[in-house]
């Protein structure tokens, strides 16, 4: 099974918005009405399903992922999860890796807003993603148009059996109102609501992993880009979170020491109209932001007095050069 992270075939929200079920940021698998062969928790790992030939538990065949019993009953299994934050969820993966005989003919998922972290016995769910059929150790990516932010979702499989994994890709939902004028924020946190817009090659792991919180945990955890046999550049193009003043800009090449880029830089702009495919030509000529700078492997740089003065903007393209690693990218900025 391909790894949805570096599949060119899976869909751009899988690379572009982080996994609100990621429980590295506080997604918790709830309840269940059955997790006899497997537990709930495992459906949210971030790391992709395996299968471990001759492994057994006292109830069965270990396997990587949420399973029930089978159902001699009616009804059907599900699983109430906490997102890691209130959001916008944009799309999901449904996720059978390694499920053959036992995964569910279907699935759906509902979704409410609470204030509590268990929803309450009249919570106001609502049809996110309608019934599905599913396959055997397939990658099922669902898209979801729906602007509503949500708290909780519950999974139904139908009637009975196993998913190795549930990715829900959206964008947090933030009340900026509470946030004090002049206050330095983070405008490229994918936790503030920051998104990849576009990056020309995510070969050895996606651009959006820059915009995760914390440092990163190994080399796999950030952008790397193939090796580059050809005159250019790599670049990443990052829809801020709000519009803002950028006053200190953080690369950080933790991990990355024979494949870190020789240098960045960044360009800026405030874009109105248009979508996001539009920008990928309009970033080529934006103002630079930064001009290139010398990295260093496994290093934190900081970089202030260098930043252009471009007034608020709302994109940023950053450009390593010619290619390699970057594990986080910081902009700390005041909101517009």
């Amino acid at each position: 099974m391909a790894n949805p992270i570096l599949d060119p075939n899976a869909p751009a929200f899988t690379r572009r918005y982080m996994n609100l079920a990621d429980p590295r940021l506080g997604a918790q698998a709830l309840q269940a009405s059955d997790e006899f062969f497997a537990p709930k928790e495992r459906m949210l790992e971030p790391q992709p399903a395996v299968f471990i030939p001759g492994k057994y538990d006292d109830h069965g065949k270990w396997m990587d992922g949420w399973e029930t019993r089978r159902k001699r009953t009616t009804g059907h299994d599900y699983c109430v999860i906490r997102l890691a934050r209130p959001g916008v969820v944009h799309g999901v993966d449904l996720d059978t890796s390694h499920f053959t005989g036992n995964f569910p003919p279907a699935a759906s998922i509902d979704a409410c807003f609470v204030d509590g972290d268990v929803p309450p016995d009249n919570a106001d769910w609502q049809t996110l993603v309608a019934a599905t059929t599913l396959q055997g150790n397939h990658h099922h990516y669902v898209e979801v148009n729906d602007a509503r932010a949500f708290t909780h979702l519950r999974v139904n499989l139908y009637p009975d059996g196993g998913l190795a994994r549930l990715r829900v890709y959206g964008q947090p939902k933030r009340d900026w109102e509470r946030v004090e004028r002049g206050t330095l924020l983070d405008l490229a946190a994918i936790e503030n609501g920051a998104y990849l817009v576009a990056a020309n090659n995510q070969h050895f792991g996606p651009a959006s992993q820059m915009l995760m919180p914390g440092r990163g945990v190994n080399m796999g955890d950030g952008w790397e880009t193939r090796r580059r046999r050809e005159p250019g550049n790599d670049w990443a193009i990052v829809a801020l979170a709000r519009p803002g003043v950028i006053r200190k800009i953080e690369v950080d090449t933790a991990h990355f020491k024979g494949n870190y880029p020789d240098r960045c830089s960044l360009q800026a702009a405030s874009v109105t109209g248009g979508t996001d495919d539009s920008l990928v030509t309009q970033a080529m000529f934006w103002p630079v932001l930064l001009g290139e700078q010398k990295l260093q492997m496994d290093h934190v740089h900081t970089f202030a007095d260098d930043i252009a003065s471009l007034g608020p903007v709302t994109h940023i393209r950053f450009n390593i050069f010619p290619d390699g690693g970057v594990s986080r990218l910081r902009l700390w900025g005041e909101i517009a």
